[in-house]
């Protein structure tokens, strides 16, 4: 198998898109996001919170085509694949990743300067480091005590990369690896989302090959959400244009597999307070993936249309859009996306996106080529054993 470049491009910059178009509108709500955009339509668009002192922005600044830490880290596993060129687990997360993110300083685009992706992370991202190195834990048990969430889903698609045409594979180093990270349905829909991706670079795919895919290997909530969504998309596709229709209908839907709802901010007033937000749960699902294969399918794969009603979905609206990137990049190539919205992810970031893509494309074929060379000796040893066993009969 020949491992396309423009679809792995495709990919990379889709993520990138999806991130950086969400990112201005991040945990609010769909009404809110349509109060002031209306919807989130190109990239050279202007952060709600542009205007606010430094000190309330936590020193970041988004919008105009800024990433986040989903790009970064993606980034960052990309890169340990071109160190260790080869399949990865937990303790590759324990090790290579934990140096990527914790040790190596770099351009963070929010923060204007050069500093290390372990100062830009949510506190279940920096789980990671707090686990992993100053607790010293069994990798594969990296994950336990952590806050469910997409945190791992979200710069998961290099592993569908390397294993592309082939999710069963994706979906079981993405569990091996993730475990260093992350645990219960966030662990689960880093597997999916892994597979979903793998199976986008397969010749003619089609979005029901995808969602097909997820719900093969899906499992307990995660499985139940992304069948309920779908479902609820293909009966919405023809009032797809009907916004306030498709989001009240699909956040009904994550209801059930999702208690936070609107909710996403933590604050002092909900100290002490039992819920399930965020607990793990064989019920329960992350909204991210669900809802980006919500958008693929009512909109039948076209990926613009699919991320700009997703990040205007409102609530974690950047990780909806690095999913429906991921998994569209990967299937339609890197021309899917406009050339001036590449422009502005290359020159707001300054992270040679298309450089990386390159080394990493590098970097998976050889993955793949060595894959493929050890299933041809396998079945060459299984033929020879076969034949030796039939002459012995």
């Amino acid at each position: 198998m020949l491992l396309s470049a423009e679809q792995v491009k495709g990919a990379i910059f889709g993520i990138a898109f999806g991130d950086a178009l969400g990112a201005v509108v991040e945990k609010m709500s769909y009404a809110q996001i349509k109060e002031i955009y209306g919807r989130v339509d190109t990239l050279k668009t202007s952060w709600w919170k542009a205007d606010w002192p430094d000190s309330l922005r936590l020193g970041r600044m988004r919008g105009q085509g800024i990433v986040t830490d989903d790009t970064l880290m993606t980034l960052a596993l990309m890169n340990v694949y071109c160190t260790e060129r080869r399949h990865l687990d937990a303790y590759d997360m324990a090790n290579e990743f934990v140096k990527e993110i914790a040790f190596r300083p770099r351009y963070i685009p929010e923060f204007g300067r050069e500093a290390l992706i372990l100062d830009r992370l949510f506190y279940p991202e920096k789980h990671i480091f707090n686990r992993h190195v100053l607790a010293n834990c069994e990798p594969r048990e990296g994950g336990y005590g952590n806050m469910v969430n997409c945190g791992a889903a979200m710069y998961i698609a290099p592993v569908g990369i390397v294993n592309a045409c082939n999710p069963k594979a994706a979906y079981d180093e993405a569990i091996l690896f993730a475990s260093g990270h992350q645990l219960s349905y966030g662990l689960e829909a880093a597997g999916v989302m892994a597979c979903c991706v793998a199976k986008a670079f397969e010749p003619d795919v089609t979005v029901s090959d995808i969602v097909e895919t997820a719900l093969l290997y899906a499992k307990d909530g995660t499985r139940m959400a992304i069948e309920d969504i779908c479902e609820k998309a293909l009966e919405l596709r023809p009032e797809k244009h009907d916004r306030d229709k498709v989001v009240r209908a699909f956040h009904e839907v994550m209801a059930k597999y999702s208690p936070v709802k609107d909710d996403v901010n933590r604050s002092i007033d909900k100290l002490g307070i039992p819920s399930n937000h965020y607990t793990p749960s064989r019920l329960f699902s992350i909204e991210e993936l669900p809802m980006a294969l919500g958008y693929i399918v009512l909109h039948d794969g076209e990926l613009l249309e699919a991320i700009k009603d997703g990040v205007s979905s409102g609530r974690d609206t950047d990780s909806i859009g690095v999913m429906i990137g991921a998994i569209l990049g990967a299937m339609h190539g890197y021309t899917a996306i406009p050339a001036d919205e590449i422009a502005l992810l290359e020159s707001a970031n300054k992270q040679n996106i298309e450089q990386q893509c390159i080394k990493f494309h590098e970097a998976a074929t050889i993955i793949i080529e060595n894959d493929l060379a050890f299933s041809e000796r396998r079945q060459l040893q299984l033929g020879i054993t076969r034949g030796k066993a039939v002459d012995v009969q």
